[in-house]
């Protein structure tokens, strides 16, 4: 792993039972979705159903966790809801996932499939490391609203994931900046899958493993490193 991960002691406290688990990967190649990625969504939806057995995806214990963190930082759940809760609803829609591109569509079908918070960042468009902290609420999230670029700041005390120029994810896993995410043009990526007891950390490893696996296989001769799970 080259690029750093820190977990700020504030947000350990709020959340012990977190783990996270960071893929790196170099040497991809990304473009527009595919048959074969729209393929890997329609196939996780109907994992996601076998999961839930005909209960929604808030009722799931470990969406059940992360409801109760996001309330513990002063987020309302049911209004911005964790990635994971918010592409399952959308997967068991009539609408159905959406294809954003080949790198996005491989993670988000591993993040249904599972029912576990995955993200990926660009490598090269994160400056230093990328740490999770309890925001102070004077940093900024360049995002868009309206096709015009416009500065948002967090809340104090949210959970964000930022980097030496500022917020890259807010409300820990809810909202992604454009400045990181993957385009068609990435070719180094970071992929980082998040859970909260009572989520195995043997399934987190098994999640990590099949999206190594698929990354692989689309993107042949890509470098690509499992780190190990850290809580």
């Amino acid at each position: 792993m080259t690029l750093s991960l820190t977990v700020s002691d504030e947000v350990r406290l709020l959340a012990p039972g977190f783990t996270h688990l960071a893929i790196e990967a170099h040497g991809l190649v990304n473009g527009p979705s595919t048959d074969a990625s729209s393929a890997l969504l329609d196939d996780a939806a109907r994992r996601l159903a076998v999961r839930l057995d005909g209960r929604a995806p808030h009722e799931d214990a470990h969406m059940v966790a992360w409801r109760e963190v996001y309330t513990a930082f002063g987020s309302k759940p049911s209004r911005t809801r964790n990635s994971a809760e918010a592409l399952a609803r959308r997967a068991l829609s009539e609408g159905g996932l959406p294809r954003i591109n080949l790198l996005v569509d491989l993670y988000n079908a591993i993040s249904v499939a599972h029912l576990t918070p995955v993200g990926g960042e660009d490598v090269d468009r994160i400056e230093g490391g990328m740490h999770l902290v309890r925001a102070t609420g004077d940093e900024d999230f360049v995002t868009a609203a309206g096709g015009e670029q416009i500065v948002e700041h967090p809340d104090a005390g949210e959970v964000v994931w930022r980097d030496e120029t500022g917020v890259t994810c807010r409300r820990w896993n809810w909202r992604q900046g454009p400045r990181t995410r993957l385009t068609e043009d990435t070719v180094s990526g970071i992929f980082l899958l998040e859970s909260l007891a009572p989520m195995p950390v043997a399934d987190v490893e098994a999640a990590a493993a099949e999206l190594a696996e698929l990354l692989q296989k689309f993107s042949p001769g890509a470098r690509i490193v499992i780190g190990s799970p850290a809580s």
